[in-house]
């Protein structure tokens, strides 16, 4: 296999001596204010669990597929037994070859909840401001959304005849909160209308810069897995006025001490170590040869502190547990008689709970402090990174964006990419969005997305599903 460095260059230069035109440059012109109405239909349609429904998201999409002449029979609408707002659409366009092994283009429509009092705009009103489009989902993941339902709707109208059957998922419940998960029902109920030799997902985003310029476009080649923990002690209790030396609380307290200053080991899987081989060079200066560090030897503690100032490279080098829930006592004036703490893991793929309820038992060392695995996701192994699969994301990028690095990375939380990997379905996160350096208010407040990034991710995921559905092997 060529190292990662070697199949960017080469297929740039592949690229330059094939003379290829960028799909700006391609016969078929993109209606842009088709796609801006879509996107404004999809945003505007509440598919909170509050307050909304992702069955109103997916009906109106294959309302507006079908009217524009997509076939009726490669729609399908589901709504999982005992919740009718968690509606899931599939649509599939059929390739040349039937053998091949699809391409999937997945993508949730539900969305974090969202006041209106809270925001500066109304979250369910679809608004362009200064060259930013504002909403409830506009960054996650609507506008991806859109442009999957846009490409199908393309491809219909230019006749395109991919090697690969192309198929799209719209599903519910990716945030959690109440919601059927939609990618894990299909997985489970409908496995051959969705089986895929490849999926595309959220997750991968390009990096701008506080001016706006682009830095790296990521391209999520793993994710971490969900663990959770219960760390509990229990005591006899009595009255607040007869204070004793074991206290219920102290001693969880002294537990949740020793973790906060725990720092699980170094651990390199591809999509890391890919991602700090490739950022050296980019970011460059002292941090840059820490990364460069790191990976020739991953127990450098001077490289790991440096890297450790960055949260989110912390989390990117290793497993991490943190405490996100408190529950104690019963009583203002009587000692706890017990006291619980929720533990979030965010765990390196391939790692499994018994080993990481064995470290946290060793790094609590309390007998006193029962610790409990209380939830975990499907365990799943990443998907493999290859030449096959980043070479094309390369060589469309740089249409676009040049010299802009494709990067691989492994995600630190996770996304409906679990459960089809774990269905032995390859996903990936790559979109083509490019994000502003505060997040974009992606869960939070007054979520929004440069114009400009919309368009061209667009026009990127256009490309890039065409270079993935003609791939032959």
């Amino acid at each position: 296999m060529r190292t990662f460095g070697r199949w960017l260059a080469g297929s740039i230069m592949a690229m330059a001596a094939a003379g290829l035109a960028t799909p700006s440059q391609s016969a078929t012109a993109p209606d842009d204010a088709s796609f801006r109405a879509l996107l404004k239909e999809m945003v505007e349609t509440d598919s909170s669990v509050e307050s909304g429904s992702c069955t109103a998201v997916t009906e109106k999409v294959a309302a507006r597929m079908k009217a524009a002449g997509f076939p009726e029979q490669n729609l399908h609408l589901f709504v999982p037994e005992g919740d009718p707002k968690a509606g899931i659409l599939v649509a599939v366009y059929p390739g040349r070859d039937p053998k091949l092994k699809a391409v999937l283009m997945l993508g949730h429509v539900d969305v974090v909840n969202a006041r209106r009092a809270d925001w500066t705009r109304d979250p369910y009103a679809f608004i362009e401001e200064n060259g930013y489009y504002y909403g409830r989902g506009v960054a996650d993941m609507k506008a991806q959304d859109a442009i999957w339902v846009d490409n199908l709707l393309r491809f219909q109208a230019e006749k395109y005849k991919p090697l690969r059957t192309i198929k799209m998922a719209l599903t519910c419940g990716e945030e959690g909160g109440g919601f059927v998960n939609g990618a894990r029902w299909l997985v489970d109920n409908q496995k051959a209308l969705v089986d895929a030799g490849l999926a595309l997902n959220e997750g991968g985003y390009g990096e701008l810069d506080e001016k706006g310029t682009p830095i790296d476009q990521q391209f999520q080649a793993a994710q971490k897995v969900v663990m959770q923990f219960t760390l509990e002690t229990t005591n006899p209790g009595g009255h607040s006025s007869v204070p004793r030396p074991d206290n219920a609380i102290y001693s969880l307290a002294r537990a949740l001490d020793r973790l906060s200053r725990y720092d699980f080991p170094v651990q390199f899987i591809d999509a890391n170590k890919a991602y700090f081989t490739r950022m050296a060079s980019v970011v460059g200066g002292e941090k840059g040869k820490a990364m460069t560090a790191i990976v020739a030897n991953p127990q450098d503690k001077a490289a790991s502190d440096l890297l450790n100032t960055s949260p989110a490279h912390h989390s990117m080098l290793r497993t991490t547990c943190v405490a996100t829930l408190l529950s104690a006592g019963h009583a203002a004036n009587a000692l706890p008689q017990r006291a619980t703490a929720t533990v979030n893991c965010r765990v390196m793929p391939g790692v499994p709970t018994e080993e990481v309820l064995a470290t946290l038992v060793k790094v609590v060392d309390d007998p006193e402090v029962k610790v409990t695995a209380s939830r975990g996701y499907r365990p799943a192994n990443p998907a493999p990174v290859t030449d096959k699969i980043l070479a094309p994301a390369a060589r469309v990028s740089q249409q676009i964006w040049p010299n802009i690095p494709v990067v691989p990375y492994l995600a630190t939380g996770a996304t409906d990419a679990v459960s089809l990997n774990a269905a032995g379905i390859p996903t990936y996160g790559v979109s083509g969005l490019f994000r502003d350096p505060d997040g974009n208010g992606v869960h939070g407040l007054n979520e929004r997305l440069r114009v400009r990034s919309v368009m061209e991710g667009r026009q990127f995921l256009y490309g890039l599903v065409k270079a993935y559905a003609d791939q032959k092997d």
